[in-house]
């Protein structure tokens, strides 16, 4: 049974009262600022990114948890400067909502979810931004910011049209990083590497796949492999560096089975 509006209400009203007596009397919470809860924050993200990729709910419960608490922390700081408050945070996004979804909340029509981001963007230009790109964080992670740079500027119409068209982009790039190993130009190998792997971006995205979430799957995938492969060569009293490729591949290929 999920919890009525009223319980909800009182939860997040319980909530607030607990970190307004935490702020009051707790020395670690008394010192924070935001600053120094901005890592810690990040820290929880990444967290929640974790347990969302390992589809473990309750896991997934918690760390929203932890996220809340950041948000109503720095909203009390807000507070305290008369800055603002965790009503004019709410509310703020409340308006910011109804503006981006006029097709919801006014007269405008669309037909799909991609006529959906195309407003969205568009809106965000109206109110005063002066690039698409503003709204891309400067302290994303390079894979993560080069997704949300190319779903911005399709989101204006600036996208290829068909998957096959990314696809022989990427085979292009390619081409280039092989001419740039050929010659050997370290620097311009760097490049040519950086636009393979935008155009693979990319063409995630003509696929539905977020590259972030295909390449931590592959990560866990490794690791997990990797450490039956440790688990093994001690098993028979071997250690990896010991062992030939050959010796450590038939470990590999009993742990891909798994």
């Amino acid at each position: 049974m999920m919890n009525s509006r009223e319980d909800q209400l009182k939860a997040f009203d319980r909530l607030l009262t607990i970190m307004n007596e935490l702020r009051e009397q707790c020395p670690w919470d008394k010192k924070q600022t935001l600053q120094s809860l901005r890592h810690l924050t990040i820290e929880e993200t990444y967290e929640l990114g974790d347990a969302i990729l390992d589809n473990d709910l309750s896991e997934v419960k918690k760390e929203l948890g932890d996220l809340l608490l950041h948000i109503v922390f720095y909203a009390k700081i807000g507070s305290e400067t008369n800055d603002f408050d965790i009503a004019d945070v709410a509310n703020e996004i409340c308006e910011k909502l109804i503006s981006r979804h006029p097709h919801i909340y006014g007269d405008v029509k669309v037909s799909n979810e991609e006529d959906v981001k195309r407003n969205w963007e568009n809106l965000k230009l109206k109110e005063g931004k002066k690039s698409v790109l503003e709204g891309v964080p400067k302290s994303l992670p390079a894979l993560v910011k080069a997704s949300r740079i190319q779903d911005k500027v399709a989101g204006v119409g600036f996208d290829w049209e068909e998957p096959h068209q990314v696809f022989e982009k990427l085979k292009e790039e390619l081409q280039e990083l092989q001419h740039e190993i050929n010659v050997q130009d370290q620097d311009k190998i760097e490049s040519e590497f950086g636009d393979v792997l935008f155009s693979m971006i990319n063409y995630a995205r003509f696929l539905n796949v977020n590259p972030e979430d295909a390449l931590e799957r592959t990560n866990k995938k490794f690791i997990k492999r990797f450490q039956y492969l440790e688990e093994k060569a001690k098993a028979n009293n071997k250690s990896l560096k010991d062992m030939t490729l050959s010796e450590m591949d038939v470990f590999w290929e009993e742990a891909k089975k798994i």
